[in-house]
């Protein structure tokens, strides 16, 4: 292909890339932005190999066709309750490829650079090996945490803070001699130290951080990646890479910093230790007694409300129970109740998870409102069915200042006529805070599996 056609393809690429994310911000184009991003890959990838950079095509074909079978098997069985996980993984892949990449390419006999080009080559393939390193171990531990294979309650050891700060000032040290190496072989020394320093430090950095948090870690390790695949882009000298690790790396940033301000953290407090570096509050027997309920009494306060608000989380995602949750609504919406939905921006395991386990289940986009959108109304609000969430609907957050999730916005469920609290056991969140929730006047508790308690309750709204 020539190197005309190659670069509108590009920015073809690019233009589709960028489309795709704009329909990805809103959940009636979430498809439409998918279609971009499948088809601006897709042209991304076919130019890519029809150019004249490539120069083993056999091999190429045959590594797309065995990275494409496994990614389509893993796409197919992947439950939605382990899309988290999956995203980590894929994060790590990111990260490792950058690594690879970074030492190919320094040790690529045909790359020659003099002067001021050898010195900026030099610095992107630092970065490029620096940012991949921590992203590749830092999302391994990622999915470990979010598998459950790996404890959840943050490793915060004596002086983590000046281990950091250690490894910080000895990868700039590092950094400074691999600039200054006389040799490849001295080169390679000093890049293979770097990166088993900073293997260390993504290891350390997440197992620092919280249970609560990990939905904030997911999107921070996704800008890194995306920084990440920029490095190599430059490394390669390849303006697609660059263009697209740029979305990436800026895009995952922003969702960052609006994850931390929906959970009320500063990002450089989660880095250092999120939430659970201390337990929760006192026991359950302290807290007051819970007020049990069942099934059939929750269908007859749904079916005598006005306005219902439903409020999912982690659990019903673990009980895939949306469907039957959309059955009840739209059973409730024919028999003339308002029924809409609380989504907090961090309920689940990442960014966005309870907004597609409800259009997976096909309920209408324009009932699903966030949580600042929904809290106004819930003074009005006759019933509020919480199923299966815990950290984002506990007052706490805003009743005690001690409260490891102290400040935190939250869904304000209590000041309903009546909340319902669908739960398997009083077992606290992912945060490890107890909740005084469970023992207010206003609530009932419905244990038991969310999608049993959800068809029990179906079944008797007739």
């Amino acid at each position: 292909m020539p190197s005309g056609a190659l670069t509108a393809s590009y920015i073809a690429a690019s233009i589709l890339f960028i489309l795709s994310l704009g329909g990805l911000s809103h959940q009636e184009k979430a498809r439409r932005g998918n279609v971009y991003g499948i088809v601006g890959m897709a042209i991304a990838i076919f130019a890519t190999i029809a150019s004249d950079q490539v120069s083993n095509l056999g091999v190429i074909i045959v590594m797309m066709l065995i990275g494409g079978t496994i990614g389509a098997v893993v796409a197919v069985r992947v439950q939605m309750t382990q899309m988290p996980q999956l995203v980590a993984i894929l994060h790590s892949f990111v990260g490792l490829a950058a690594v690879l990449v970074g030492f190919a390419t320094y040790v690529d006999p045909t790359m020659h650079f003099e002067g001021v080009e050898a010195t900026i080559h030099n610095v992107e393939i630092y970065l490029g090996v620096l940012i991949g390193a921590v992203t590749f171990t830092g999302s391994v531990i990622a999915f470990g945490k979010l598998q459950g294979v790996i404890m959840s309650k943050p490793l915060l050891l004596p002086a983590r803070h000046w281990i950091n700060l250690a490894a910080g000032l000895a990868c700039i040290w590092l950094g400074s001699w691999f600039l200054d190496a006389e040799s490849a072989g001295t080169g390679v020394m000093v890049l293979t130290i770097m990166t088993l320093i900073a293997f260390a430090f993504g290891v350390h950095m997440v197992m620092a951080i919280g249970g609560a948090d990990m939905p904030v870690v997911i999107s921070m390790l996704n800008s890194y990646s995306g920084w990440a695949a920029a490095a190599t882009g430059f490394m390669l000298s390849n303006d697609l890479l660059i263009i697209t690790g740029a979305l990436v790396g800026s895009s995952g940033a922003i969702l960052s910093y609006i994850m931390c301000r929906a959970m009320n953290r500063r990002f450089v407090s989660v880095i250092m230790g999120g939430f659970g570096t201390t337990t929760g509050g006192g026991s359950s027997t302290e807290a007051g007694e819970v007020q049990a309920t069942t099934a059939e009494e929750v269908a007859e306060m749904l079916k005598s409300a006005k306005e219902v608000v439903i409020v999912p989380g982690y659990g019903m995602a673990v009980a895939q129970a949306q469907h039957t949750v959309s059955d009840v609504t739209q059973r409730l919406r024919d028999a003339g109740v308002k029924v809409r939905f609380g989504i907090h921006p961090v309920a689940g395991r990442m960014p966005g998870h309870m907004n597609v386990l409800l259009a997976e289940a096909r309920v209408p986009y324009d009932i699903v409102l966030e949580m600042d959108e929904i809290n106004a109304d819930l003074d009005r609000t006759d019933v509020v069915l919480i199923i299966g969430a815990n950290d984002i609907v506990n007052p706490s957050a805003q009743e005690d200042p001690d409260s490891p999730i102290a400040g935190m916005p939250v869904l304000e469920v209590w000041r309903a006529g009546t909340v319902v609290v669908s739960k398997r056991s009083m077992a606290t969140g992912y945060a490890g805070v107890d909740n005084p929730l469970f023992y207010k006047d206003n609530t009932r508790m419905l244990f038991g599996d969310a999608r049993e308690s959800v068809e029990s309750i179906l079944a008797c709204l007739i």
